[in-house]
């Protein structure tokens, strides 16, 4: 039987407690790398992983900084992006349209992030357990750039494989606009082309229209 990563038991390694908590953090979330999410690879050859969901947006949010409504500061917005979806490795990745799961999100995800801060030592799970409840916030400019990143990602990834999981039972222009809000509240230019790629997926038959353009 494997044995189970805590910093009790790597402590034997090196008796620096300080380290050892951190070990088993970083350990913990390679989990992330298993935790499958439902938008393509734009190669449609596999859905992508957490892991590489969160490199993603780290990099999109590097290159399209520029465009943000309010000044940000990056490096907090990429420690935002690359801790998000951490709690998703005991909460599991709820698919943005599924309304049953949605109703349990917030609990899953709230008892997860309490689990696994908590094998950092304590200053830095403050400081990880603040971040994360500042991007579910949405309250800051770092924030709401950084939700900007995660709603455009998958719209990309959904517009260029015609559809990705767009296909799925509920998904209309009318909810994808909604979830897509995020993105103009933090950008003019990317909330105006989130905008255009959803009118263009209609028109191309990709996305289905709101009930009442139909």
């Amino acid at each position: 039987m494997r044995q189970q990563i805590t910093a009790d038991y790597l402590e034997g390694f090196l008796g620096n407690r300080r380290l050892m908590e951190q070990l088993a953090f970083i350990l913990e979330v390679e989990k992330l790398k298993t935790v499958l999410r439902r938008t393509p690879l734009l190669d449609r050859s596999r859905v992508e992983n957490d892991a590489e969901h969160t490199w993603q947006l780290a990099l999109m949010a590097m290159v399209l900084s520029e465009h943000s409504r309010e000044k940000v500061e990056l490096l907090r917005v990429l420690k935002m992006l690359l801790i998000h979806d951490i709690v998703e490795i005991d909460a599991g990745d709820t698919f943005a349209y599924d309304t049953v799961l949605a109703a349990s999100q917030a609990e899953r995800e709230l008892k997860a992030a309490e689990r696994i801060f908590a094998l950092l030592p304590d200053d830095q799970a403050k400081e990880f357990r603040a971040l994360w409840d500042e991007f579910e916030a949405k309250a800051t400019a770092e924030s709401r750039f950084a939700n900007a990143m995660d709603r455009l990602q998958p719209l990309l990834h959904n517009f260029f494989t015609e559809g990705g999981t767009w296909g799925s039972a509920g998904v209309t222009a009318a909810s994808v606009e909604r979830r897509m809000l995020p993105i103009g509240v933090a950008s003019d230019t990317l909330g105006e082309l989130s905008a255009r790629l959803i009118t263009l997926a209609v028109e191309q038959g990709i996305l289905a229209p709101a009930p009442q353009d139909t």
